[in-house]
This record gives C-alpha cells, sequence and structure tokens, in this order.
C-alpha cells in the first residue's frame, strides 16, 4: 500500500497526522469524508496515481480520525475547515486542485472561500467533488430526524447511528449541527473562480444526486461537469469509478492549463 511520508502538525491543539509527496505543481489535495481515513481506496489510487505521474500529492486525517490526535466528539466543520487549511498551507505550495469526498467536499468549499478572504484564491486551481455533502447537516439530516434523536440532541448532546462502513456507530453531536448552520455554503451562489468536476452516484443512500443538482445549481460562474454515475453508490470505490475519478482530475489539470 503507498503512503508517503509521515508528518504531523500541531493545529489547535492537535496532533495532525499528514502524509505528503513531493512533485510538480499543480499538486493533488485529498480532504476525505466523515469518519474516513486519509488511507481509504480513492486517497491511495491518487497517490499511486500522482507517484506515477510526478504529481505532488497531500493529504491528513481530521482531529479525531485516523493516524491523528483529538476525540472524533469534539469534531466540527470549523475544527475540521482550520485542520484543513493548516496543512494547505504548510506542507502546499504554489497551485493545487482540491479533491473534497462527501464532507470533504464542504471543507474543500469553505477553504476556497478562506483562502480568497485572505488574497490566497488563486492558489486552488480546480475542484474534483466526489458524492458532495456540503451543508449535509441542515439540508440533509436536520429534515429527516427522528424524534428519539433531536431527544438525545437535546438531552445528551450527541445520538448514535448504526454505520453501513464500519462496525462502530456514527456520532452526530449538537456542536456539529450548530457549527454546520455557520458554515453553510448552498446559501446563494457559490463563486469558485475555477473549473469544477463533480461526480455523483445515482444509487447513493447517504447524498441523494438531487444533492449535487442543487450544488451546481449554486455555480453558475463556474466550468461545472456533473458527471453522473447510474449504478455508483456513496463508495464511488469500485475500479471503474477510480478509472473516473482519475479521468476527472486529469480533465481539471488540463483546464488548468497544467
Amino acid at each position: 500500500m503507498a503512503t508517503g511520508s509521515l508528518d504531523f502538525q500541531e493545529v489547535g491543539g492537535e496532533q495532525i497526522a499528514v502524509r505528503h509527496l513531493a512533485g510538480r505543481e499543480p499538486g493533488i489535495v485529498w480532504l476525505g469524508g466523515y469518519v474516513s481515513d486519509m488511507k481509504g481506496t480513492k486517497a491511495e489510487a491518487l497517490h499511486e496515481w500522482a507517484a506515477a505521474n510526478g504529481r505532488a500529492f497531500l493529504r491528513h486525517d481530521y482531529s479525531g480520525h485516523g493516524e491523528s490526535g483529538g476525540d472524533f466528539a469534539d469534531g466540527t466543520i470549523s475544527k475540521w475547515l482550520a485542520e484543513s487549511l493548516a496543512v494547505f498551507r504548510r506542507f502546499s505550495a504554489g497551485r493545487q486542485i482540491l479533491v473534497g469526498s462527501s464532507m470533504g467536499a464542504w471543507i474543500a468549499l469553505r477553504m476556497i472561500e478562506e483562502l480568497r478572504k485572505s488574497g490566497e484564491g488563486e492558489r486552488v486551481a480546480g475542484l474534483v467533488l466526489l458524492a458532495p455533502a456540503p451543508d449535509f447537516t441542515v439540508e440533509l439530516m436536520e429534515p429527516q430526524l427522528k424524534k428519539t434523536q433531536q431527544r438525545d440532541l437535546d438531552k445528551k448532546g450527541f445520538f448514535e447511528v448504526r454505520s453501513n462502513y464500519s462496525d462502530e456507530p456514527y456520532v452526530y453531536t449538537r456542536a456539529l449541527f450548530e457549527d454546520g448552520r455557520q458554515n453553510r455554503v448552498m446559501t446563494g451562489p457559490i463563486n469558485t473562480h475555477c473549473p469544477v468536476h463533480v461526480l455523483q452516484g445515482m444509487k447513493d443512500k447517504d447524498v441523494p444526486h438531487s444533492h449535487a443538482l442543487k450544488l451546481v445549481s449554486c455555480m453558475p460562474a463556474d466550468d461545472v461537469t456533473l458527471s453522473l454515475v447510474p449504478d455508483g453508490d456513496h463508495r464511488l470505490s469500485r475500479p471503474q469509478d477510480l478509472a473516473l475519478l482519475i479521468r476527472a482530475v486529469e480533465a481539471i489539470l488540463a483546464q488548468a492549463g497544467a
């Protein structure tokens, strides 16, 4: 299994695990999903492709995930965003393609907002978003909360949901929901000022393809490509899905003049 050199960066008192591969620009920056670690199938496939093509590749585990320190239950979008920005600024240089999976797509879109505020917006040469789940706490979860889940949020500050991807249940906290409202990106036009490619499975039971369509409709000024995978699920980790991911990254690189 490919890995890349391992480093740690302290961000907000947490030790954030980082794996990076030297190479030419624009580099590729992987942003994983909720409860996902940086050594998953898609991240490993990108690492192998980057190594074979001499591209820089950067990935990290959010606090409470994978090899990083911290308690998962303390995580929020704001916290994981701050960690992602810190890693991006320290371990990457020049223009980068952000590849965000599920919640990682939300982090990627918020990163662009923050980078543009600080005058670093030109560092993002493009976006590839897989099964994008921006604003998922507000748009996808809150409307479907069960009474028992709402009660647990109110009384215990969290609730648990059985996971299809892990033996351990997913934990959702009151802080995550409250913070999610402060980080919404789909409340109006989204201007990334870079080419965007969205990959979405139509058999995704976690993030419906209607959410990807809504996201694309929020990007009227950008060059956006939407690829719907008729038999694709949320993971998009089959060999054909990985091949589509690589083609999407290559297409964005071509659009970025690289």
